[in-house]
């Protein structure tokens, strides 16, 4: 848990003092020397910042879920709630830059994990206000609409008037559908933010491959019926057609037997489940909701589902959760759900 230890040290008013007065002798040095050299330096040094502005991408505004925010320069101090905002970032090689970050709900990615478990960790779930003021960001980007709970006085409104910018997840800007594109638009966006936008459009083209790869192996295969199974015992919570997950099924060669739900997520009846005959489940896994081998037996224990092709079979795929979201991870879980779904292709 976050201990307030290992925080970079913000510079004490003395050493703000002396960085001042040394960056405002420089800037008068160098008005003087524009000065002798040449009849305007009003209009040099305006140019001067137009030059350097340009060159750094700054300032930049992002309308983020209708939150216009204009950034002079890269956040210095951020602050992520929820995992699959500090996967993100991470994968931008943007560890320096992370201060705080909150709610782990899966494993991390093995390439991340060093870097992840070095970031102080806030709060098992979403941190209270007051604990995240204390780590002091200049910017809190969180995954889940949660993250900026009204209720709970952690609103954007309220970091803004406190003096801090906020970036939410656009899986949670009201859009009708979710789809792969909004994770490349996602990651494009943070490194507008961060001035990184050479690292974004590599990582942009490294998750594009991974998802043609997945997509041509099982090209030209039948589409095989996928039932999404997150939790839930009387009914079943499940996928539905605007959630990222349909998308990732297709994706990977399947096909989302509740695809026409109209929602992210919507509870179903078990006797929708048995019409529907999937051949494959996807379970999804995160903290709180029972282990995978807790849902599995669950499912197989049920008498209604005995005829189903997917429990008579067997045919499992576990997902992180944080794969099913718009972050890094989607890319690698429709290489997950293909091999689940077409395992024949990658023989």
């Amino acid at each position: 848990m976050y201990d307030g230890t290992s925080r970079p040290p913000l510079p004490t008013p003395a050493r703000r003092s002396r960085g001042l007065r040394a960056t405002a002798a420089a800037v008068a040095l160098s008005a003087a020397l524009l000065t002798a050299g040449c009849g305007s330096s009003g209009d040099t040094a305006q140019d001067a910042k137009a030059t350097a502005s340009s060159a750094d991408g700054f300032p930049v505004t992002i309308d983020n879920c209708g939150v216009k925010t204009t950034y002079d320069k890269a956040p210095a101090r951020v602050v992520t709630i929820h995992q699959h905002p500090a996967e993100l970032m991470l994968s931008l090689g943007l560890k320096d830059r992370m201060v705080g970050t909150a709610f782990p709900d899966s494993a991390v990615l093995p390439e991340l994990k060093k870097d992840y478990e070095s970031i102080p960790e806030l709060a098992k779930k979403e941190p209270s206000f007051e604990t995240v003021l204390e780590a002091e960001p200049d910017l809190v980007y969180g995954g889940y609409g949660s993250a900026f709970a009204k209720n709970e006085g952690r609103s954007r409104k309220a970091y803004t008037d406190a003096g801090i910018d906020t970036h939410l997840n656009r899986e949670y800007c009201g859009k009708k559908r979710v789809t792969m594109k909004d994770t490349y638009d996602e990651v494009r966006t943070v490194g507008k933010i961060f001035g990184v936008s050479d690292r974004a459009d590599k990582l942009v083209s490294d998750l594009r491959a991974r998802v043609g790869k997945a997509s041509t192996a099982v090209k030209g295969k039948p589409r095989v019926p996928v039932f999404v199974y997150d939790s839930g015992d009387k009914t079943a919570f499940t996928a539905g057609g605007k959630s990222l997950g349909t998308e990732l099924i297709r994706l990977a060669g399947g096909e989302n037997v509740f695809a026409d739900l109209d929602d992210v997520f919507g509870d179903v009846s078990w006797e929708q489940v048995v019409e529907r005959k999937p051949e494959v489940i996807a379970i999804y896994d995160y903290a709180g909701a029972g282990s995978v081998e807790q849902k599995k037996k669950f499912l197989l224990a049920q008498p209604a589902l005995k005829d189903v092709p997917a429990i008579k079979n067997k045919r499992f795929v576990v997902l992180p959760l944080t794969a099913t979201l718009v972050g890094v991870r989607s890319a690698y879980a429709v290489e997950d759900l293909a091999r689940g779904i077409h395992p024949e292709s990658f023989a």
